[in-house]
Formats: structure tokens, C-alpha cells, sequence
């Protein structure tokens, strides 16, 4: 099966990866979260658009291929919700000082611009694959979803085992969150159409990293399968419910 990086990767680097031994498959675990990471406006434009069109307004778009990638994630959220499997999203809120995002604003130009202040329309989850009310959200300061965050404490209150990694952008808070989730030991993986980036070659790289080093790549549809091998509500009863938690069973 051909590789999303088969057109990036030189020969020679791949005979290297090889022969090194890298690149071996972790494989799914039995308790899995499906962590939705930053899909709000900000990183696709309020309509699909090419990119250098939806950047003139949204400094942080991926445009059509943004939207693409929301399409795919929409099934694999519809997946995990017939088999009540955790989901955990994470946004952005910027304060209009941009304090709280630090050296964050160093590297761009356009870092002063309103679009990801406190309240804004690019902070919204897309509504086609908003949170419901049994889902959790956080809003987060740096790359990584775990980064000052409390991701840690609710995977390790749910008993997972397995990280489902989407959004955007690949070669940022991605990449951070899955090479977070491995390094806190748990099967990293990543949905090859469920992520996304502004850069075509950075996407693919950063995806081959992710491959050789961190977790497994995988495409969308053997992701849906593997949910739908799993037992109803396979992390238990702190799965979420968004209901009054007066009858929550007390683990044993």
C-alpha cells in the first residue's frame, strides 16, 4: 500500500529506515480516546476556499484541504460515538495582549490580528463536528494537547490505553500530541485524512516521522473498523455521559 511521503522520502533515507528497523507498527490497545485537535474556523476559513484565498482572512487556514480532512472526521467521530468511546477536543482563545500564548507569537508577523481573540467566530469548533454535551473540551496555550492541560488525568481516570490523534496541523499540535501520547506511553495513532496542514511536504513529513518514530499512521476506514471491533463503551463506567452523575457507578 502506498505511503501519503512515498513521493518525499529518498530512497537511500528509506533503505536507512529499514535497515535500522524503524517504522515497526504499535498497534491498537483495547481502551481508546479519540483526541479532535484545534478543528475550529481559524484553521479551515468560515467556507471551503483554495488556501491562499482563505488565508487572506484566516492567517492560520489550510483552506480546501482543511475541509477535506473535516469530511473524514466527521465519519470517524460518527464511529466513535456508536461505541461511546471517549472524545476529548481541544481550541484556542488568544487574549488580546497575547499574553498567554507567549512565544507562540513570535514566528509570524500576522500574530496581531483578531482573528483567534477571546470570542471570536475562528475560536468555534466546525459545526460539523462540534462537541456534544457527554464530549470534554479544554482550550489549550501550545502545541501539544497536553501541554498545562488536564488530558493526562481524565486518560488516566478512563483507563485508556490508545490516543486517536486528528486535526490540525499535522506538523504542529498534532505531531506535539501524538509524540506526547507516546511519550507518556500510550499507542500513539493518527489518522492519515483526519489531519491536515498549510504545508503539503510538512504534512507528509511530519506524518513519515510519526511512522518511523512515534506511532502508527493509519487510514481513516482501518481506524473505523477498529472501533467497531471494540465493545460498547470499551474505557467503562467514568466514561463521560454529559448526564447528572447521581447514579455513576463507583469503580471497583
Amino acid at each position: 500500500m502506498a505511503n501519503v511521503w512515498d513521493d518525499v522520502l529518498p530512497e537511500e533515507d528509506r533503505q536507512v529506515f529499514e535497515a535500522a528497523g524503524w517504522g515497526k507498527d504499535v498497534g491498537f490497545g483495547e481502551k481508546p480516546v479519540l483526541l479532535v485537535v484545534d478543528v475550529i474556523y481559524n484553521f479551515v476559513g468560515d467556507v471551503p476556499e483554495p488556501i491562499l484565498d482563505s488565508i487572506k482572512r484566516w492567517r492560520y487556514s489550510c483552506g480546501e484541504r482543511g475541509w477535506e480532512g473535516v469530511k473524514h472526521l466527521e465519519r470517524l467521530i460518527a464511529a466513535a460515538r456508536e461505541k461511546q468511546i471517549p472524545i476529548v477536543y481541544t481550541g484556542m482563545d488568544r487574549r488580546p495582549d497575547g499574553f498567554d500564548q507567549g512565544a507562540w507569537n513570535w514566528k509570524s508577523h500576522r500574530s496581531g490580528e483578531a482573528s483567534d481573540i477571546k470570542g471570536s467566530l475562528g475560536n468555534e469548533i466546525v459545526k460539523e463536528v462540534a462537541p456534544e454535551p457527554q464530549d470534554i473540551y479544554f482550550v489549550k496555550d501550545k502545541p501539544s494537547a497536553f501541554h498545562g492541560t488536564h488530558l493526562l488525568d481524565y486518560l488516566i481516570y478512563l483507563g485508556a490505553d490508545t490516543v486517536i490523534t486528528t486535526g490540525t496541523t499535522t506538523s504542529g499540535c498534532v505531531r506535539a500530541s501524538a509524540v506526547d501520547a507516546t511519550q507518556y506511553n500510550y499507542r500513539s495513532i493518527v489518522p492519515e485524512e483526519c489531519v491536515w496542514d498549510r504545508s503539503m511536504i510538512s504534512h507528509k513529513v511530519n506524518l513519515l516521522d510519526i511512522q518511523m518514530k512515534y506511532g502508527d499512521v493509519k487510514k481513516t476506514d482501518e481506524v473505523i473498523e477498529y472501533f467497531r471491533s471494540l465493545p460498547d463503551r470499551p474505557c467503562g463506567p467514568n466514561t463521560p455521559t454529559g448526564l447528572p452523575n447521581t447514579d455513576q457507578e463507583v469503580p471497583k
